[in-house]
């Protein structure tokens, strides 16, 4: 159902049982997937692709032009995965030359106040919580949490299961299954909680654990740590994921 207060360009591509509610706008080059609720007061710009069962709050505007002044105005895309929620006065502005899109996963929840900034690539099931914000270019891989008030530098990257707590300022990559805290950003531990609720076996979380020990506790360098690694913890996935996300860190990783 559009209400018909709302402002709907006749080009927009408008999926099955979709609610848009009075006073939203969605602009021409849009695609809204089936089932999706856009409330009063939100607006979607050019290039916004939403999938199916997705839910935009009050006053989030999706998909307006990157806040950088090297963008001359490039087709880019702001694509959002099936079953994410944006919620109140988020804002997610579109990809520049260098990725080309802005991308929110699967099943991922954006709260209130939240900015996702050009060219940022969030994964599946990650939660941004109330008043994030996330530069350009930046990497949040799957399941991820960043907690109220985090801010993202530009370029870093954000490991898979991690969880970053409140008010955090995130200078460094942040590897994958730990928690980080602190300033400036640090290692605190592994993010055992998180990975017990998503069903990690309480071994493979012990392999995690000496991992980390290993690269962050006995003081050893970067380089002699991974190396060490290699030698003393058997191969898994999750061990290969650690090694490699540390080896081609841009960045540099955060401290222990």
């Amino acid at each position: 159902m559009i209400h018909p207060l709302a402002q709907v360009h006749p080009d927009a591509r408008i999926g099955k049982d979709v609610s848009i509610g009075p006073f939203a706008v969605v602009h021409a080059d849009v695609e809204i997937g089936d089932r999706c609720q856009i409330h009063s007061h939100a607006v979607i710009y050019d290039g916004a692709r939403l999938g199916p069962s997705c839910t935009v709050f009050p006053g989030a505007v999706i998909s307006a032009i990157p806040q950088d002044l090297k963008f001359a105005g490039e087709e880019s895309t702001v694509e959002i995965g099936e079953h994410s929620t944006i919620r109140e006065c988020v804002t997610i502005n579109r990809g520049t030359v260098d990725r080309r899109k802005t991308v929110v996963g699967k099943h991922c929840l954006i709260m209130a106040y939240t900015h996702l900034g050009h060219d940022v690539v969030v994964g599946n099931h990650c939660i941004l919580a109330n008043s994030v914000n996330v530069a350009g270019h930046v990497t949040i891989q799957d399941y991820a949490i960043l907690e109220g008030v985090v801010a993202v530098q530009q370029f870093i990257t954000i490991g898979q299961h991690s969880f970053v707590a409140g008010g955090s300022l995130v200078r460094k990559d942040v590897p994958p299954y730990v928690k980080a805290a602190r300033e400036p950003i640090a290692y605190v531990g592994v993010n055992v909680i998180g990975l017990r609720r998503r069903g990690f076996q309480e071994s493979l979380i012990r392999q995690i654990e000496d991992i980390y020990r290993i690269v962050y506790v006995q003081n050893t360098n970067v380089g002699k740590a991974l190396d060490l690694v290699e030698e003393r913890i058997p191969d898994s996935p999750e061990k290969r994921a650690v090694i490699d996300f540390i080896r081609h860190s841009e960045k540099g990783v955060m401290r222990g």
